[in-house]
């Protein structure tokens, strides 16, 4: 799903939406062989679209227009590009929060009389 920005006719406001993103190979393929297609995959790396026909043979078209063409935005294009960001944070808070933990602990332990010590470690042989 790409991410467009359409404009809201009333306010002028930019409203950010979800759509598929349209791939120019798969019309071009379409167009080209018609009900003749079995599967059609996008070569990613190549920019194509690469169509495997009925009779074994394989066809490919450019997935752009223009090469200086830049698509709209997807979620997986995000990920894909900022996984690197969302790693590094993902493992800050993690730190953060084994270091509140560890404090939390050892705050908590220092302030427990002897007799609270002796008292939680019995019960449990209740």
């Amino acid at each position: 799903m790409a991410r467009t920005v359409n404009i809201h006719a009333i306010q002028g406001v930019p409203l950010i939406t979800l759509q598929r993103r349209q791939l120019v190979g798969h019309d071009i393929l379409l167009a080209r062989h018609g009900n003749h297609i079995c599967s059609m995959r996008l070569d990613r790396g190549n920019g194509r679209v690469v169509a495997l026909l009925d009779d074994g043979s394989v066809d490919s078209a450019p997935n752009l227009i223009s090469p200086g063409l830049r698509l709209p935005d997807t979620l997986q294009s995000v990920l894909r590009e900022d996984w690197k960001l969302f790693a590094g944070l993902s493992a800050a808070a993690a730190g953060l929060g084994c270091l509140m933990v560890a404090a939390a602990s050892a705050y908590s332990s220092s302030m427990v009389d002897p007799e609270m010590v002796q008292l939680l470690s019995a019960y449990s042989a209740y």
